[in-house]
């Protein structure tokens, strides 16, 4: 048996958090580099294996591969590059102290072979690896990561439907694995009830564990009541049940229910080792993925298929309905639903006309740092598009940032450190500064000085 193939010993399902003064590698970008793939492993879902998230999104491709990384990281000149290709490292370049360090690209198949069926494959012979967006990158910092994109989602959900409040409204989602872990506590900071479905009873425990999620129902009905409770008091609440969505979301729709929002973040991306289809145990799904893949997958799109028409009749009732970026609508499509994309997707119906705005990561990027430079960027914002003042979303986070004596600098050159105040200031723009017809691409976000400057 080779060394790639060879079984390692299991590790603690919580790796020790990277950090510390010392350094093992032979330069601070070099051990920059390590921690980013230590950490990536620390807050995964299945570390033991590599999987950081969404079921197959690995670190690297196996742990031979793994600890080949480690070695060079520790070992490497400035001066040198390490080639990755699929989580495996394939060579050590010399180039120079410019370059990057690290080069990788992560399950690129060409064209016409680029589908399911061979990826499986080449995922079963080792030859490949889906390192998933932050996963293979070594960027992801667990459900953290996008607790602010799913509170935003939320947000922007209140703002066109609901008078920018969540609270006393009903959210309905499912899955709670690295990405769909932060929905509850974002439901909940959003102010809504918020339901969540979930299929591994230790995925609902662990999100509780860490502070996401407050309560796991024994069953539907004392979830409703739960929630009923909490919209009839206007609180923040999250829930989850231990069950599939599969069942849930048509049995609601049977009985009547009509959530105020609907969405879902399960693993419906991935037929065999994402989604678990209805009437499928987990022991009896984990068994097929290695024995019918097949019939996995068909069981899977037909589930799937049940589980659309029901966000459909939410829809067709009045519920605000959108898939949250896990083609669960496309699965839906190729398994018969026709109307499957009358269901929004979140980036076009939500993100896109923030970014339309300039309102995009810039705004929040000095939340862990000084509230001063929270203030900095929300001026920022509010001077590049005046009209965001009424957002609820900024309302708050000024009200919650901007109380400190710190919040009152500002920028040079701006109308705070020249006297005025921000009410004032916005009556001041000139006609073209508040034209919509100014692009917002015309403001340059510079960040060298640790805070943005707007030039034109």
């Amino acid at each position: 048996m080779s060394a790639e193939t060879t079984p390692r010993a299991p590790r603690h399902p919580r790796f020790p958090i990277p950090g510390g003064a010392g350094m093992r590698a032979r330069g601070w970008r070099q051990e920059g580099l390590l921690r980013l793939l230590e950490n990536v492993l620390c807050v995964g879902e299945d570390p033991d294996n590599l999987v950081v998230y969404a079921a197959l999104g690995k670190a690297a491709r196996n742990w031979a591969a793994h600890d080949a990384i480690v070695k060079a990281l520790t070992t490497m000149e400035e001066g040198e590059t390490l080639v990755v290709q699929s989580g495996k490292p394939i060579g050590l370049l010399q180039t120079h102290a410019g370059a990057p360090l690290v080069i990788m690209a992560n399950c690129n198949i060409v064209g016409r072979w680029a589908t399911a069926e061979n990826f499986y494959e080449l995922e079963r012979k080792g030859l490949i690896c889906w390192g998933g967006l932050t996963a293979g990158a070594w960027q992801y910092i667990g459900s953290q990561g996008v607790l602010q994109g799913t509170y935003e989602i939320f947000m922007r959900v209140a703002e066109r439907r609901f008078g920018g409040d969540l609270s006393g409204r009903f959210v309905l989602t499912a899955g709670l694995g690295g990405m769909g872990g932060s929905q509850p506590l974002a439901g909940r900071m959003a102010g809504a009830a918020i339901l969540c479905i979930e299929v591994d009873p230790e995925r609902a425990r662990r999100r509780q564990e860490i502070g996401y999620l407050e309560h796991i129902a024994p069953d539907l009905v004392s979830a409703l009541q739960m929630i009923e409770a909490a919209r009839a008091a206007k609180t923040p609440l999250s829930v989850a049940l231990v069950a599939n969505a599969a069942d849930v979301y048509p049995e609601l729709v049977r009985r009547g229910v009509t959530p105020d929002v609907v969405t879902d973040q399960t693993a419906a991306h991935d037929l065999v080792y994402g989604y678990i289809p209805r009437d499928f145990s987990l022991e009896e799904t984990r068994r097929l993925r290695k024995t019918d893949p097949a019939r996995l997958t068909a069981a899977s799109r037909a589930s799937i298929a049940e589980h659309v028409q029901a966000m459909l009749a939410f829809q067709s009732r009045g519920g605000e309905v959108f898939d949250n970026g896990n083609l669960i609508r496309t699965q839906a499509k190729e398994a018969g639903v026709a109307d499957a994309f009358a269901i929004p997707i979140f980036t076009e119906a939500y993100l896109r006309p923030l970014f339309a705005r300039a309102i995009g990561p810039f705004r929040w990027m000095a939340l862990s740092g000084e509230a001063s430079d929270i203030a900095r960027i929300d001026d920022l914002v509010l001077e590049m598009f005046p009209e965001d003042r009424s957002s609820p979303t900024g309302s708050a986070l000024r009200a919650k940032t901007c109380r400190s004596r710190d919040c009152r600098r500002a920028s040079p050159g701006s109308a705070m450190a020249r006297g005025q105040s921000s009410r004032s200031r916005s009556t001041r723009l000139s006609p073209r500064a508040n034209s919509p017809r100014r692009s917002p691409f015309r403001a340059i976000i510079s960040t060298r000085r640790g805070w943005p400057i707007r030039t034109s």
